[in-house]
């Protein structure tokens, strides 16, 4: 679940920090507070998630979560490079990359099989200056909101599974679009105007306790009887979001928020299946296309031969 573990003060960042994370497309992110989890809301989800469709079955019709939510509710960029690239094991690429990011490598004893320790980040970080504008650059080169919902995919799929117990991700986008779409099912905003859109509910069970102990019965039930008119399929018009708390740079990639195509993170490669909810993009809802099967790249896990693309 994306959390932010602590208050949010004024003037948070210095200047140089925030324009660092300006650049990478994590500044909105980064404003996002702590997001109190609704486990019975999330359970019932995945009861209507369908994996063959990347789509929740609802007595309304089909929707999901899209890449124009990922943008007003998190403010992640949507548009840019996939995130992918090799996958080094080998503690000599570890030590390489590290050289090449960082300009200092960690031991061997700094790292534990091809992940670093927290305390070598750590201990360098207050050595580390933030000169190289290059390489911070192309950091925003890449469609993070993209990869985002790609985990967010992958994590419903799995978790759908009659033997999982469990599920990771970004749970906070999920209940976010649950509250956004299915507003009388969310508890109260408690800042309606704020950027991103996930604000709204920042320490929602401050406000709302009596929603926090709602069981999944009850949103099973309304599930189950969902009427049209209940579902809010254009989320985002000027009568329900203030256009002016928008950021520019958030709108300009609107373009891509509707385009049918594969999400990727890295091994993970999900079907944004944008003709089968058209209606959540003001479009009339035509026969939408045969489910596309993404075969062995839609289970594709990092086991096996290492250092492969």
């Amino acid at each position: 679940m994306l959390t932010c573990n602590h208050p949010i003060p004024p003037d948070r960042y210095n200047e140089r920090v925030e324009d660092h994370l300006r650049i990478t497309g994590f500044y909105h992110a980064s404003q996002i507070g702590i997001m109190q989890c609704q486990k019975a809301l999330v359970n019932a989800l995945i009861e209507r998630w369908h994996p063959e469709t990347h789509t929740f079955h609802l007595p309304i019709g089909e929707c999901a979560v899209t890449l124009e939510d990922v943008a007003l509710i998190l403010g992640l960029p949507t548009d840019g490079l996939p995130v992918t690239g090799m996958t080094m094991s080998s503690f000599e690429a570890l030590e390489a990359e590290c050289l090449i990011q960082f300009g200092v490598a960690p031991r061997k004893s700094d790292c534990r099989g091809s992940c670093i320790k927290l305390t070598w980040l750590r201990e360098i970080k207050e050595n580390l200056q933030l000169i190289d504008d290059i390489s911070i650059q192309s950091i925003g080169q890449y469609s993070w909101g993209a990869a985002c919902l790609a985990h967010l995919y992958r994590a419903l799929c799995w978790a759908s599974h009659f033997n999982c117990k469990e599920i990771d991700g970004p749970l906070t986008l999920l209940l976010c679009w649950a509250w956004i779409r299915l507003p009388y099912l969310s508890p109260l905003p408690r800042e309606p105007r704020s950027f991103p859109l996930a604000n709204r509910w920042r320490n929602w069970e401050r406000g709302d306790r009596r929603y926090r102990y709602l069981k999944l019965a009850h949103f099973r039930k309304a599930f189950d009887e969902l009427q049209e008119g209940q579902f809010v399929w254009v989320a985002y018009a000027v009568d329900r979001v203030d256009p002016n708390i928008i950021p520019p740079e958030i709108y300009m990639q609107s373009v891509v928020w509707s385009a049918t195509v594969p999400l990727v993170s890295f091994e993970y490669i999900e079907w944004h299946a944008t003709d089968r909810f058209r209606r959540q993009f003001g479009f009339v809802q035509g026969l939408p296309s045969q489910e596309r099967n993404l075969e062995k790249a839609h289970g594709e896990t990092l086991t096996g031969p290492k250092n492969l693309n």
